[in-house]
């Protein structure tokens, strides 16, 4: 091992050590709200614990993603920072005031048990895939400065996040993200150090003229941009993590705050990601894996200590990102799984049962890591392709269309689920590359939201309250008119839109538009309305 390897483990063991000493400080706390914290944080809590989800994952993915790409991947982090801002202005007030801990829990308490544990196992067993997506970062810095396989690292990350998890739930959580905020300045100022030592703002200007395309906004690719964003804003309603840290907040105000406040503290996450990451490209170009290319590239230029504090910050990202994810997926699988099986768990049961399904949850994360230790962004998107191709429906069924059933729930979470999966098998689970042409997400969700919408009409047939005629039924109108048009828009520029890597997101944009007409055009059946109708007329009296 190197003194690169032994200040790196140094550092990680003796940060871990000391949150898991908090951790057991913050079991006190978590008696009392191990899910939510009690809700009680405040805007500075909620900041920190978004900030070091969303943009510890999205320096990561930078990082890897400018070395083989450039400043495109910047476009990754826009698309993420877009999500947080949608769920502060959108999505917040009405999720707390529903007292959401988690979507696939929304889910079953509409459509029943068989929903919630089809749900909560969906959801549970995606979470581990963003987990790893994150620890790959540091494993490889582990791999390149120890010696130790990839696969042995990934391990060794994956156990030290589960020793430090089994503490005390959300506060433990809530204390982490607040001690990263730290570790990431520290990380970020080792950084630029390494920067104006090499390759320094010539090198970078060298290195622009010699490779152009780096430089181009669009080199990622334009489908893989489009997905980004596509897969981010769909993502708004099912960002489990997020809204398990951030409805942990007193008022709905307060976690707003927080959610604005992350957006600031995220911006310096995406420019350092971008720029250490071509500045590994440039000292050391000859790397597949981006991700080992980096700690490579500070060895060079950097003594150990130094190196060893720099990726004490990636352990840090991992951390952030890692943590609530892991905890949120044994939520899933701990309370909401558990809850299907057995209904009447007790709270201190359903404790347990997440505690084991974090051990399990860990498990799973080094099979993951065994199967692809690469690509982190790859991982990250195929498990929003999983999640979101079975959950996303049945979301906005729970929130807009009283019409929805619950084998339509349960049937479109299947086939979502399947479609989306067997996409990618077909297309060889290529990270850039797709089965004609088609990113999975777009036909998991499609699949997802069609099969939802035919079975509940099918199933209410002949009892369906159509009303095309209503002041209130404009906008299904206008959503039917843009299905329409994108419609004619693709069949007459279909080879362009193909070719560009576009056909999955015009098709999905047209099936959701003509989703939106319908919960607009047929809210429910004619008892739903008329009973919906007599209630208010009761309500307006008593007033």
């Amino acid at each position: 091992m190197t003194s690169y390897g032994w200040w790196l483990i140094l550092f990680a063991i003796v940060y871990t050590l000391g949150l898991i000493l908090a951790g057991q400080i913050s079991r006190k706390k978590a008696k009392t709200g191990y899910f939510v914290g009690g809700r009680k944080f405040n805007k500075w809590i909620v900041a920190f614990c978004i900030t070091g989800l969303f943009s510890g994952s999205t320096f990561i993915s930078i990082v890897e993603l400018s070395y083989l790409s450039g400043i495109s991947a910047i476009w990754y982090g826009v698309a993420e920072t877009t999500q947080i801002l949608i769920i502060a202005f959108l999505i917040i007030g009405p999720f707390r005031e529903k007292l959401v801990v988690t979507v696939s829990g929304m889910i079953g308490d509409r459509y029943g048990r068989t929903a919630l544990g089809i749900g909560g196992v969906i959801t549970a067993f995606a979470f581990p895939m963003w987990s790893v997506a994150t620890a790959i970062a540091f494993a490889s810095a582990v791999h390149v400065f120890t010696g130790f396989s990839l696969t042995l690292s990934v391990a060794f990350t994956a156990l030290l996040l589960y020793l430090y998890l089994q503490a005390g739930g959300m506060w433990s959580i809530a204390f982490t993200q607040t001690m990263n905020f730290v570790v990431f300045g520290i990380m970020f100022v080792i950084g630029i150090i390494a920067f104006f030592i090499n390759p320094g703002v010539a090198g970078l200007q060298a290195f622009a003229a010699s490779n152009p395309a780096m430089f181009q906004l669009d080199s990622v690719g334009i489908q893989v941009i489009v997905a980004w964003f596509g897969t981010f804003l769909v993502n708004v309603i099912l960002a489990q993590a997020a809204f398990q840290m951030s409805l942990s907040c007193r008022t709905p105000e307060e976690g707003q705050k927080g959610l604005k406040l992350a957006v600031v503290f995220g911006i310096p996450f995406i420019l350092f990601g971008a720029l250490f990451g071509i500045s590994a490209a440039i000292v050391v170009p000859d790397s597949s894996l981006g991700l080992v290319a980096l700690p490579q590239y500070l060895m060079e230029v950097l003594p150990a200590p130094l190196v060893g504090l720099f990726f004490l910050g990636i352990w840090a990202c991992a951390l952030s990102w890692g943590a609530p994810c892991q905890f949120s997926g044994a939520t899933s699988l701990g309370k909401d799984v558990g809850s299907a099986i057995n209904p009447a768990a007790t709270s201190d049961q359903l404790v347990k049962y997440t505690k084991r399904s974090l051990l399990m949850l860990t498990v799973l994360m080094i099979i993951f890591g065994m199967a692809r230790t690469e690509q982190s962004a790859w991982w990250n998107v195929l498990a929003w392709t999983m999640r979101n191709s079975a959950t996303f429906a049945p979301v906005v069924a729970v929130l807009f269309w009283r019409l929805a059933t619950k084998e339509a729930v349960v049937g479109s979470m299947v086939v979502g689920f399947l479609s989306g999966f067997i996409w990618y098998h077909l297309g060889g689970w290529l990270p850039n590359e797709f089965y004609l042409n088609i990113h999975p997400v777009w036909v998991g969700m499609s699949a997802n939201v069609g099969t939802l919408v035919l079975i509940s009409l099918a199933q209410n047939a002949g009892n369906l309250n159509i009303n095309f005629s209503s002041v209130n039924v404009r906008k299904g109108y206008a959503a039917f008119g843009l299905a329409v048009l994108l419609l004619a828009g693709l069949i007459v520029q279909f080879q362009e839109i193909h070719q560009s890597g576009l056909l999955g997101i015009f098709s999905f944009s047209i099936i959701i538009s003509l989703f939106i007409a319908s919960i607009i055009f047929i809210p429910g059946t004619r008892e739903e309305t008329d009973s919906h109708v007599k209630q208010k007329i009761a309500g307006t009296k008593s007033n």
